[in-house]
């Protein structure tokens, strides 16, 4: 099954080195039956484009957690074992699509990368600064966090890893 897994610019760069995301149980995102239920579609597709926004909104959640990282979303796409997965808690921050890699994911089964180009720094940064208040209800900053969406992730290869960390 294909994960996506949220991460930031500084955590790709260990992965990077460690050749290895782990030890498990890591949260990722993938097509589940709440996902798929939510979204209305039978677009395979389309429903992993939706995980793949999940894990984006996880990877600000994560760079908001740290004011160091830099202000630009990270998700790798990763191929696992139906086996390696469990369904993770449905959660008020998010958790739809939410499930858990058990075990340590090996740099080789990762697929891609995705991350934001360098003009979303600000609008991430924008969000980033107004997430609580958006959590808590505030229109303008859920507005706010939402326009990152009009960012769309870039693809990248496992091989341009290194150039996106230096």
């Amino acid at each position: 099954m294909r994960v996506y897994v949220p991460l930031t610019l500084s955590r790709l760069a260990e992965v990077h080195k460690a050749g290895e995301l782990g030890p498990g149980p890591l949260t990722a995102y993938a097509v589940t039956p709440a996902l798929r239920e939510w979204y209305v579609s039978d677009d395979i597709e389309e429903l992993e484009y939706a995980a793949l926004g999940r894990a984006a909104l996880a990877s600000l959640r994560l760079i908001a957690g740290d004011p160091g990282a830099a202000r630009r979303r990270v998700v790798l796409a990763a191929d696992v074992p139906d086996g390696a997965l469990e369904q993770g808690p449905r959660s008020p921050e998010g958790g739809l699509g939410e499930v858990r890699v058990a075990g340590v994911l090996g740099l080789k089964k990762v697929a891609a990368v995705h991350v934001d180009a360098g003009d979303a720094e600000g609008d991430v940064a924008a969000a980033v600064g107004v997430l609580e208040a958006a959590d808590q209800g505030d229109e303008d900053a859920r507005f706010t966090v939402d326009g990152v969406e009009d960012h769309e992730l870039l693809w990248f290869a496992t091989q341009e890893i290194p150039g996106l960390i230096s």
